[in-house]
């Protein structure tokens, strides 16, 4: 199984340039997603399950629990917030 990365945040300067470039699809199917009319939550959760299933499907089901196991935090200390917090 490949080690999964701890972090990936589009302003991160140390993601490689293979996560950003994923990130830039992701960004480009969701926007078009948008413009057809589906909802963007409808759209965030499906695209979550899918990253998810990829994820279990290539590292497995432990790793991806103990990847996940700090998302709360991460969450709370706003890493996925457009707006940063100060």
């Amino acid at each position: 199984m490949l080690p999964l990365p701890n972090t990936l945040s589009s302003d991160d300067p140390n993601a490689n340039a293979h996560q950003h470039n994923a990130m830039g699809y992701v960004s480009e199917a969701f926007a078009e997603a948008l413009l057809d009319g589906i909802d963007g939550s409808d759209f965030a959760y499906a695209a979550m399950y899918i990253a998810l299933r990829e994820m279990v499907g290539a590292f497995g089901e432990e790793t991806v629990a103990q990847f996940t196991q700090d998302l709360p935090e991460r969450i709370r200390s706003g890493q996925f917030s457009l707006l940063r917090k100060n």
